[in-house]
C-alpha cells in the first residue's frame, strides 16, 4: 500500500469520527437529517481531493499532512491554529445543541442551498490545489517556492481562506443552526489574523510577492477586502 495512504487515511477517518460525534452527541439523537446530509457533502469531496493529490501532486499531499500547532514554527501561528480548531469543534457542538433544543428554525430549502454553497467552497479550495503546488497547511516558505498569480490567485491573494470561509459560514446553516454562525464569525477573525501574519512573512521572504500584492489588491473577497 502507498505509504501516503497509510498516513492520510487515519487522519481522514479520525476527523470524520470527531465531527460525527460532536454533532450527534450534542444533538442527543441520530434523528438529525441535516447532519446526515452535511457529512457526505463535506467529507466525500475532501476524500476525492485527497485521491486527486495522491495521484497528481503527492508532494503537496505530503506537506498538507504535516499540519497542526506543533508543525508551526511561530508562536503566533501555533495559537491561531489552536483557536481555529477550537472554534470548529464548538461550531459543530453548538449546531448539535441547537438541534436538540430547537433554538433555530432554518427552512429545509435553505439547508439544502447551504450544502450547495459548501460544495462551492470546497471547489474553490480544489482550484487552489490545482493552481498552487506550494499551498502548504502551515505558514512557511518551502524550497523553490514562487509566487502564484494564476487561477483563483488572479482574483484574491488568499483564495484558500476564501473557500474555507464559504464552508465555515454555510456549515451552521446546513446543520439547521443560526447560533453556530457565532463560531463561524470567530473563525473569520482568527483566519484574518493568520493571513495578515502570513502576508508579513511572504512580503519579507518570498521574491516577487510585494509586486503581486500591488497587482492583486484584494485578500479574501473581490472588490471588498
Amino acid at each position: 500500500m502507498n505509504p501516503l495512504i497509510v498516513k492520510a487515511l487515519p487522519g481522514f477517518i479520525r476527523r470524520l469520527v470527531v465531527v460525527s460525534l460532536c454533532l450527534f452527541l450534542a444533538a442527543g439523537s441520530l434523528d438529525f437529517w441535516e447532519a446526515w446530509l452535511f457529512l457526505p457533502v463535506f467529507f466525500i469531496p475532501n476524500l476525492l481531493v485527497g485521491i486527486y493529490l495522491l495521484r497528481n501532486d503527492p508532494d503537496l499531499l505530503q506537506r498538507r499532512l504535516k499540519g497542526g500547532p506543533s508543525a508551526e514554527t511561530r508562536i503566533s501561528q501555533k495559537v491561531i491554529i489552536l483557536l481555529m480548531g477550537l472554534s470548529s469543534i464548538l461550531l459543530m457542538i453548538v449546531s448539535g445543541l441547537d438541534h436538540r433544543f430547537d433554538w433555530s428554525h432554518v427552512p429545509a430549502l435553505l439547508v439544502i442551498a447551504a450544502d450547495v454553497a459548501i460544495l462551492l467552497g470546497l471547489w474553490i479550495q480544489f482550484r487552489v490545489f490545482k493552481a498552487n503546488t506550494f499551498a502548504s497547511i502551515i505558514v512557511t516558505i518551502v524550497p523553490q517556492q514562487k509566487v502564484i498569480s494564476t487561477g483563483p490567485y488572479a482574483v484574491v491573494r488568499h483564495p484558500m481562506y476564501s473557500g474555507v470561509l464559504v464552508v465555515d459560514f454555510f456549515a451552521p446553516i446546513a446543520l439547521g443552526s443560526w447560533w453556530g454562525l457565532l463560531f463561524a464569525l470567530a473563525r473569520l477573525v482568527v483566519i484574518i489574523l493568520r493571513l495578515l501574519d502570513e502576508e508579513k512573512l511572504l512580503r519579507q521572504d518570498l521574491s516577487g510577492y510585494e509586486e503581486y500584492c500591488r497587482k492583486v489588491q484584494y485578500r479574501l473577497i473581490p472588490h471588498l477586502w
